[in-house]
């Protein structure tokens, strides 16, 4: 197929255009800039209407970075833009395209459930409170305007396990023997390997007929302390530091809840009903252990 792909030079960008290549598709990079049919600037509404009438689907994976703290007002303002302009942009190129791709798999993110304690979320559960339950209610809103036109997939991505983004703070940590919860570490982190993250987005752009919103969380249940605890059991390190729950406010404030305390039990219930998608790595465990193969050590 020809896919034309948006947001390629992060972690999982980067992964899924490798998983693209090794199953012979024809990629296209959209890049940010002036000049050449394949920039593109969500800034200035420019998107070149070729890249997309070239394209069989369309996989986009666009948006500032939660991880960059702290999240200031400016930076807030970032992180919901930076999602619903580029989003947008591309659903109204697909609705005015005379041939549009006929999929089109647009990021997401758990993040819509909100802090959800003691229930299990699947893609029929209703949106979340807080920050980021907005942020992805209006990145997923921006995807309307090409329903008409293709079949749009809006890929709930959870924690993704690989050699940068959220496992890079708590190697470090565990590196240095101060490994341990986050606050009570009770709280359930929807987790994924970068891996099955990638495959299952390629899966669903080019091998599935699902449309809507689709979870990518990994099959198996994890709890906070589960994955600091894997963390340090695969570096052979302690994990015995706790870091209290009020710190970790006082230092990140509205991040703190939404990235750390969200309680999310997230099922990848509509992947598993489809019953084609196999993942590489369903235990937390191994996957822990493929991620932390792929990350360069840092000096003590």
């Amino acid at each position: 197929m020809n896919v034309l792909l948006a947001g390629a030079s992060g972690m999982i960008g980067r992964a899924v255009r490798s998983a693209l290549d090794a199953d012979g598709h024809a990629v296209r990079v959209l890049r940010r800039g002036t000049a050449g049919p394949d920039t593109w600037d969500p800034d200035l509404g420019r998107l070149p209407a070729e890249a997309i009438e070239w394209a069989d689907a369309v996989i986009s994976l666009n948006g500032a970075s939660l991880t960059k703290l702290p999240w200031t007002r400016a930076y807030r303002d970032l992180i919901l833009s930076s999602r619903v302009d580029s989003t947008r942009l591309i659903a109204d190129a697909i609705a005015r395209a005379d041939s549009p791709p006929t999929t089109w798999v647009s990021a997401s993110a758990v993040g819509v459930y909100g802090d959800r304690p003691g229930e299990t979320l699947t893609e029929d559960s209703p949106r979340g409170q807080g920050f980021l339950a907005d942020v992805v209610t209006a990145w997923e809103a921006a995807a309307d305007a090409a329903r008409d036109a293709t079949r749009v997939v809006l890929a709930r991505t959870g924690v993704v396990l690989g050699p940068e983004g959220a496992l890079t703070p708590l190697a470090r940590l565990a590196r240095i023997g101060l490994g341990g919860p986050l606050g009570g570490g009770r709280q359930h982190w929807p987790w994924i390997g970068l891996d099955d993250e990638a495959r299952a987005i390629v899966h669903l752009a080019t091998a599935s007929a699902l449309a809507g919103p689709v979870n990518l969380v990994a099959p198996t249940p994890a709890t906070a302390s589960n994955v600091t605890r894997a963390v340090a059991a695969a570096l052979h390190r302690p994990h015995v530091m706790p870091a209290p729950a009020w710190a970790l406010r006082l230092a990140l404030g509205d991040a703190a809840r939404d990235l750390l305390f969200a309680d999310q039990r997230v099922s990848p219930a509509r992947l598993l009903a489809e019953g084609t998608f196999v993942f590489a790595h369903p235990g937390l465990d191994d996957a822990v252990r493929e991620a932390l193969r792929a990350t360069p050590a840092r000096p003590h």
